[in-house]
């Protein structure tokens, strides 16, 4: 199968530095093919703007949509941007590897949303959510906290995790299309072991070998 991997932390020694680097070493050895973005490594400009584009659709007014359905029509997206569109269209599941950042995911894979996923190439009217162009590609977010599990239950100090997530899994995820895998979610790695993180790991590598095997969860309009 065709997996695409988005990778979001600075620091390739953390624990979703480890997460990442396992993953890949695990499908590949598996016989998957792998493909990554690894942001920061890229240095990935997350500004969305008119360096989307090769091309221009109106020159006086900068309307980010009217210029991705243009630069769908056209073939207009500026190289890197098309390369990274390419990878989603080519994959059968795509992983984000993050750190849980203020409730949400870092600035720069949000940038990457914004810039890749262009209406007219990844979502248009009439293909939204169950008629959504990636009706056939599942998603996983892998993701790491700041906080202990109990911290992330509905009556827990940051509320149940399941709301924390849907902006992603429901308003991007379920938007455009994808399935929406159950989340991977290791709680608190610094406050953990070695012996504990190395299991953890060993953890992740199991459910990966299983992985295509998985049901979507439901996450639904309300």
């Amino acid at each position: 199968m065709n997996i695409l991997i988005v990778y979001a932390h600075p620091e390739p020694q953390s624990m979703n530095g480890a997460m990442y680097q396992t993953a890949i070493a695990h499908l590949e050895a598996a016989g998957h093919h792998v493909k990554t973005s690894d942001l920061y490594s890229m240095q990935f400009d997350p500004v969305s703007s008119r360096n989307n584009f090769s091309t221009v659709y109106d020159p006086a007014f900068f309307k980010p949509q009217l210029e991705e359905m243009h630069a769908t029509e056209v073939g207009g997206f500026a190289d890197k941007i098309n390369m990274e569109q390419e990878k989603v269209e080519w994959c059968d599941l795509m992983i984000w590897q993050f750190p849980l950042w203020w409730f949400s995911i870092p600035a720069i894979l949000k940038g990457w949303v914004d810039r890749v996923f262009a209406m007219g190439r990844f979502y248009k009217n009439g293909h939204l959510y169950e008629t959504g162009l990636f009706g056939s590609k599942k998603a996983l977010l892998s993701l790491t906290t700041g906080g202990p599990p109990e911290n992330y239950l509905r009556d827990g100090l940051n509320g149940d995790l399941e709301g924390i997530l849907r902006p992603v899994h429901r308003g991007i995820f379920e938007f455009t299309g994808f399935s929406v895998l159950q989340p991977h979610v290791i709680y608190g790695p610094a406050r953990q072991s070695p012996q504990e993180l190395s299991a953890v790991l060993k953890n992740w590598e199991h459910r990966l070998e299983h992985i295509f095997e998985e049901q979507p969860i439901t996450i639904g309009a309300y």
